[in-house]
């Protein structure tokens, strides 16, 4: 079959074959190469009114929910009331129902606010739930790191986290610097993968002022396992009464500084890693950019 130049001759013959080859049960895309009509609007012009074969359709998770809203919605609840018997979204069940007559108003604006406070709890419960599952879910799909991996978690973490060389002050020193005690755990790991002596290890604790200083102080030396002797005087930060500190509440411990005395070698080696990930992650997206699914036979 032979088309004119950025014009396809014959469209109800083409339409033809196209609508034959849709009640064949053929995909839009086995229709395209069978014709060789590789414009989407032309395309689509072709089917327009044929509904597509089932095995094409994409199951959807929430079409159990969008009936059960359209029964509700025809018994006369309002948006609110479903959203309270489904736990799901008021946008949602617009779509679902806007094509069915809206109910008559029966409670008070009293009741009707009651009724939406309800509807916004539900939605905030559903949405934690989904939070917490991804995050189980999410977690449970680690499963244990081998040294490798533990040693490139360990190079990244210390590039984002940790002092670097510069310009203008070029000191080769692992110093470490976190808040988070996931973070520490990892990097204290990751120092004894590593061989890193104990004894080289030196800490600091710095935190505000207004703060609880000796209970942060006996939390690290309790994560970090460290003697009182490895740890130098803590750094109280001082700031201004104006200033609207968020992070004041009872897990507040400040930051642990984590410094490797005589690192040189070490800061040498952490760089290295860097810059070889780095290169190896472009090649890596070079590559992912280059392939093809449609070479693949």
């Amino acid at each position: 079959m032979t088309h004119a130049t950025g014009k396809y001759a014959d469209f109800e013959g083409l339409r033809e074959q196209a609508v034959a080859l849709r009640r064949e049960g053929l995909s839009v895309r086995q229709i395209r190469d069978r014709l060789k009509v590789f414009n989407n609007d032309m395309l689509h012009r072709l089917l327009q009114g044929e509904p597509a074969p089932e095995w094409t359709k994409r199951p959807n998770a929430k079409d159990d929910l969008r009936e059960k809203a359209r029964e509700l919605r025809l018994q006369g609840m309002t948006y609110d009331q479903i959203q309270v018997e489904l736990g799901c979204s008021k946008s949602s069940i617009s779509l679902w129902v806007r094509d069915l007559p809206k109910p008559q108003r029966k409670q008070s604006r009293g009741q009707a606010s009651e009724i939406a406070r309800r509807g916004w709890e539900a939605t905030l419960q559903r949405r934690e739930a989904e939070r917490v599952r991804t995050k189980m879910t999410a977690e449970a799909a680690i499963g244990s790191l081998s040294p490798r991996e533990l040693f490139l978690v360990g190079v990244g973490l210390y590039w984002a986290e940790g002092s670097k060389a510069k310009p203008h002050r070029p000191q080769e020193r692992a110093t470490f610097v976190n808040s988070d005690p996931g973070m520490i755990s990892i990097y204290l790991a990751w120092l004894r993968l590593l061989d890193v002596p104990p004894e080289h290890l030196r800490f600091h604790v710095h935190i505000h002022e207004t703060a609880d200083a000796a209970a942060a102080e006996r939390y690290w030396a309790d994560l970090t396992g460290a003697p009182g002797s490895a740890f130098g005087k803590t750094t109280l930060k001082r700031h201004s009464p104006k200033t609207n500190r968020k992070n004041a509440g009872e897990g507040y411990r400040g930051c642990l500084v984590v410094r490797v005395l005589k690192s040189a070698d070490l800061y040498r080696r952490i760089e290295g890693s860097w810059c070889g990930i780095v290169g190896a992650a472009k090649r890596a997206d070079q590559e992912n950019r280059t392939y093809s699914p449609s070479r693949v036979v």
